[in-house]
């Protein structure tokens, strides 16, 4: 029978849980990351959730764990994409908590991309090499153009996207560029986005869900709440006592 495709709109990832009783080793890595150790649970009521937080929280862990339930590879890529870089694969470990993790979609949705910073080159070479000559050539254009290029090709059809850190390849000024590719996914309606972010302009999309990870668990929060922002508005008002006064700490 043939499969007719969904007119619901996004978000199609509607909650995710830990299954308790699934956890191995409370006391082993990812499962005594701090906010794994009550009831998680995480719902999803926008077509874009952004996750900040500091490094060590477990953003990364968790968006591998997410994507797995979505059917990619944890290391990065799209459904059936066999990850290129081997390396980042082993250093992964969203696959060892997505095996406790639960799921519930309306509906279940698998098209779309994981899409790491760290494995965007392996990625773009790879898929420059299969393409030919006529290939969609990502890596003759600069880091942050070629990466623009990649999602914008990828990211205009109905699917679930993750996003993991896109400000490693993106300057300030690339990063607008990116808010108008998520604003014309999300017009889409066929779109949804879970985003880990350290930047301020990307926090700041409207209408996100903005989520913040702390030792104490995810919590909504505003941009204007978060330490990124509080940081950058600091430095703003008097960058050079900003940073003699942070270089003397």
């Amino acid at each position: 029978m043939r499969r007719t495709q969904t007119r619901l709109p996004a978000p199609f990832l509607r909650r995710i849980w830990l299954d308790r009783d699934a956890v191995p080793d409370a006391d082993a890595y990812p499962w005594c990351l701090p906010f794994l150790r009550e009831d998680f649970e995480l719902s999803f009521d926008k077509p874009i959730t952004i996750i900040v937080g500091e490094n060590g929280t477990g953003k990364s862990t968790l968006l591998e764990g997410i994507a797995v339930l979505a059917g990619y590879d944890e290391a990065g890529g799209g459904k059936g994409y066999r990850p290129v870089d081997h390396a980042l694969a082993r250093e992964a470990t969203g696959g060892r908590l997505s095996s406790a993790l639960k799921a519930s979609w309306l509906p279940k949705v698998t098209d779309g991309w994981f899409f790491r910073a760290e494995s965007f080159f392996s990625v773009a070479r790879y898929l420059d090499a299969v393409g030919g000559a006529d290939g969609p050539d990502f890596l003759s254009h600069s880091h942050g153009e070629g990466f623009l290029r990649f999602f914008e090709e990828r990211c205009q059809r109905r699917g679930i996207f993750i996003v993991d850190e896109p400000e490693s390849a993106l300057s300030p000024a690339r990063q607008i560029e990116f808010l108008k590719l998520l604003r014309r996914m999300d017009r889409l309606g066929q779109c949804q986005v879970i985003m880990a972010t350290h930047a301020p302009i990307l926090m700041a999309y409207p209408g996100a869900r903005l989520l913040g990870l702390t030792k104490y668990g995810l919590d909504p929060v505003t941009i204007e709440q978060t330490q990124h922002f509080r940081l950058i508005r600091e430095f703003c008002l008097d960058p050079a006592t900003f940073v003699e006064t942070m270089m003397e700490e």
